[in-house]
């Protein structure tokens, strides 16, 4: 079982009018900023959830689709290069005066979905506000990588390998949400009846970014006070449970070598550890419970059949192997598209 975080697509944001804040020189550049204004409306009202608009509407919006998330995905992939073309054209002349202060009046603000005061304020989420094209670029890319991983998570259930491929995509987006791509992959070979030894090498490798992310949590805490518990409860959540299952499936391939009494050691220290882990979120301790409960089962099976079988002492300390990791997923690396407009301003 996967743990699930939902908060990263759960972002908010102001209006913004393009049109209102630079000054077209010409007719092509008034349009191109209208459009830019109307396709991040869309935006607005869907993640404000100020839309009011019928399903049948919304199907039509967006070419058919009847998945609100394939729908919001539909909606970025038609502002992003529009956005993208003007940020390379504010950057041309980046150095006006009149271009910074139009800039300015945009007033580009966005909630943090991380942030612990978007959640436990009473007046509302908490707005961030920097006064930068590439801080709306940004955001609107934090939101495509979230609600990519969302449509991931939403087609797991039915299709393995979709589902991997929208996580590396994210992951193309978010690079550490490629541990999310390798454990929909392991799920797919645990089916197809890869080896234990393998899989072993897989969860771990998955525990390997995950603790990568938690260094980088933690290297950040100073400048990012602010983050939301729940998130980095949720990362070191996972890395406690890849690790459980890396353990049990190299218990599993140490038993079959003959290994039995280093199986039983791996498996007891596994079991102890995770139990010391077992996270406040309820949601997240019902799947550690069923992981405990499958593993010390295994353990009870081992011990049995060690005491009238084989017979083995039970390893420990530097009896046992230290755990590897293997890494299968690559991220989809993400490509910017921008509609080469040439954009005139009065400046």
């Amino acid at each position: 079982m996967m743990l699930h975080f939902r908060e990263p697509p759960k972002l908010k944001t102001k209006r913004i009018i393009f049109e209102d804040a630079y000054a077209a020189r010409d007719s092509a550049t008034l349009e191109h900023l209208k459009e830019l204004s109307s396709k991040r409306k869309v935006i607005e009202d869907s993640i404000n959830q100020s839309s009011y608009i019928t399903e049948a509407i919304a199907r039509e919006m967006s070419g058919g689709l009847t998945c609100p998330f394939e729908q919001d995905l539909h909606k970025l992939k038609q502002y992003l290069p529009l956005l993208e073309n003007l940020v390379f054209h504010v950057d041309l002349v980046s150095s006006n005066q009149q271009i910074a202060r139009s800039t300015s009046e945009l007033r580009i603000r966005w909630s943090s979905a991380l942030s612990s005061s978007s959640f436990f304020n009473l007046m509302g989420p908490k707005f961030y506000q920097i006064d930068n094209l590439r801080f709306e670029l940004s955001m609107v890319l934090v939101l495509y990588g979230a609600i990519l991983r969302e449509r991931a998570l939403e087609v797991l259930p039915s299709d393995l390998v979709q589902s991997a491929t929208l996580f590396r995509e994210a992951a193309g987006v978010f690079l550490y949400l490629s541990k999310e791509a390798q454990a929909a992959s392991i799920r797919k070979a645990e089916e197809k009846g890869t080896t234990a030894g393998l899989l072993a090498k897989l969860h771990y490798g998955v525990a390997e970014m995950l603790g990568e992310a938690t260094d980088v949590l933690h290297s950040a805490n100073g400048q990012c006070k602010d983050i939301l518990p729940r998130f980095v409860e949720f990362i070191v959540s996972c890395k406690a449970l890849h690790e459980l299952k890396s353990q049990k499936y190299l218990a599993e391939s140490l038993k079959v070598a003959g290994q039995v009494g280093v199986a039983l050691g791996v498996l007891h220290g596994a079991v102890i550890n995770v139990k010391k882990k077992m996270p406040g979120e309820e949601s997240y301790k019902s799947v550690f419970r069923k992981e405990i409960d499958a593993a010390t089962n295994m353990l009870m099976k081992f011990e049995h059949e060690n005491e009238f079988v084989w017979h083995e002492k039970i390893a420990s300390g530097d009896e046992l192997p230290v755990p590897q990791g293997n890494k299968i997923v690559n991220a989809i690396p993400y490509h910017p598209k921008r509609w080469e407009r040439e954009l005139a301003f009065k400046i």
